[in-house]
C-alpha cells in the first residue's frame, strides 16, 4: 500500500477532486476492507498519531465510523462534545481547535452546523504553519465528502469488488431523490458521481430543489426556477479539474422521469422541519409523490439498487419493506463501506508527503 502520489493535505470538499484521487481513495479503501475481514482487524499504520473528532452537532454513524476507523489504524482518538465543553463558557471554535492542537492532535475530523467551519480551522492551521490535517465530516448545507466517497465506493464495488474505480460508472443512470436544496450529502455526491461519467438525475419538490447550482457545480451554467414544473434540463459543466471536461446533471420536479431506467436510486433524509417552514404540505403527500416503493421500482432497471445516507424515516423516503430487502437495499453496505473509506482518508492525509 502506497500513497506517494497523494498531495492533498486537507479533505474539505470534492469539488476539486481529480479522477486519480477518487481512484486512489477507492483502491486504498479496498485494501482496508480486506483488513476488516480478518480476525485481527487492526494495522499499525497510524500508530502514534492522534485523531481528534470535533463534532459540534449530533452524529451517530459518521462519528462512530471515524472513531472506529482511527482505532483500526492504531491511532489514538480524542472526542469532543460541545455540551460538556468550554464553548458554554465563551471559548471560540478556533480556541477549541488550538487546544486540541496543543494536546498533540495530528488530524481533526470536524462536523459543524455552519458551512465553512472546517475550512476556517484548516486555514488557521495553515497560517500557524503546523502539519495538522483537517477532514470535513459535514458542514452545514455545504458538503459531506466522506459520505460521497463511501457511496461511490459502495456502488463501484458492485461492479468490481477487488478493484473499484470510477470508470465503472460511465453512462450509468443514478437518481438522487429528496431534499436536494438543504443536503450536503447531495452536493458531495453530485461532484463525485458526475466525475465518473454517470448521468445524475435530481428529483424533488420544486421548493426543495436549488434554483442555482453554481455553488457546487461550477459557474458555467445557472439554473433558475420559474415557479412552474420543468420536465427535464441537462447541464454541461466544466468544473476546476481540467481532466473532467463534461458532467451530466439533470433536474426533475417529478420522480418518474428521474428513475426511469435508473441503475441506482439514492434517497435523502427528509427533515421534518421542512414542513414547519411550509416547504412541504405533509410527509404523507411527500411519500405519495416522491417515496420509493416497489411499484415505482418497476420503472427502473431490473437490478436497480437503493442507497440512503441515514438515518431513514421509514415510510417517508422509502417504504420499510424495501429498506430491509437485501436484494435491493445497499444501506447496510454503505455503513460497512464507511469504515474502510474513512480508514483510507485518515491514512492518506495522515501519512502522506505534502
Amino acid at each position: 500500500m502506497t500513497n506517494n502520489n497523494w498531495n492533498r493535505h486537507h479533505i474539505l470538499s470534492l469539488a476539486d477532486f481529480e479522477p486519480a484521487e477518487y481512484n486512489m481513495v477507492l483502491q486504498t479503501a479496498a485494501s482496508f476492507r480486506e483488513v476488516l475481514s480478518r480476525r485481527t482487524k487492526k494495522v499499525p499504520t497510524l500508530q502514534g498519531h492522534v485523531v481528534a473528532n470535533l463534532f459540534f452537532e449530533p452524529s451517530t454513524r459518521t462519528r462512530s465510523s471515524f472513531e472506529l476507523a482511527a482505532k483500526r489504524l492504531s491511532a489514538d482518538t480524542l472526542n469532543f462534545s460541545p455540551g460538556i465543553s468550554s464553548l458554554s463558557k465563551g471559548e471560540t471554535i478556533l480556541d477549541t481547535a488550538k487546544t486540541y492542537l496543543a494536546m498533540g492532535a495530528d488530524m481533526m475530523v470536524i462536523r459543524h452546523r455552519e458551512a465553512g467551519v472546517p475550512q476556517m480551522i484548516a486555514s488557521e492551521m495553515d497560517r500557524l504553519g503546523v502539519r495538522l490535517s483537517v477532514l470535513n465530516a459535514g458542514d452545514g448545507q455545504h458538503e459531506h465528502p466522506s459520505q460521497g466517497l463511501l457511496d461511490l465506493f459502495t456502488i463501484c464495488s458492485l461492479f468490481d469488488f477487488d478493484n473499484p474505480h470510477i470508470e465503472l460508472l460511465r453512462d450509468k443512470k443514478i437518481a438522487i431523490v429528496g431534499d436536494i436544496l438543504h443536503s450536503r450529502v447531495a452536493r458531495s455526491n453530485i461532484w463525485s458521481l458526475t466525475a465518473t461519467g454517470a448521468q445524475v438525475h435530481l428529483a424533488g419538490p420544486s421548493t426543495l430543489l436549488p434554483r442555482l447550482f453554481t455553488d457546487y457545480v461550477g459557474d458555467q451554467q445557472q439554473v433558475t426556477g420559474t415557479g412552474s414544473p420543468i420536465p427535464q434540463q441537462q447541464f454541461s459543466i466544466a468544473p476546476p479539474p481540467s481532466s473532467i471536461t463534461h458532467r451530466k446533471l439533470f433536474v426533475h420536479w417529478d420522480i418518474e422521469p428521474a428513475i426511469q431506467d435508473a441503475d441506482f436510486i439514492m434517497t435523502l433524509r427528509l427533515q421534518k422541519e421542512r414542513m414547519a417552514a411550509n416547504l412541504l404540505p405533509s410527509l404523507r403527500e411527500y411519500h405519495q409523490r416522491y417515496g420509493i416503493t416497489r411499484d415505482r421500482l418497476q420503472l427502473c432497471k431490473p437490478d436497480v439498487k437503493i442507497l440512503h445516507p441515514g438515518p431513514v424515516n421509514r415510510g417517508v423516503e422509502i417504504s420499510s419493506d424495501l429498506m430491509d430487502d437485501p436484494k435491493l437495499s445497499l444501506i447496510a453496505q454503505q455503513v460497512t463501506s464507511g469504515i474502510a473509506v474513512r480508514m483510507a482518508l485518515l491514512y492518506l492525509i495522515g501519512s502522506g508527503r505534502y
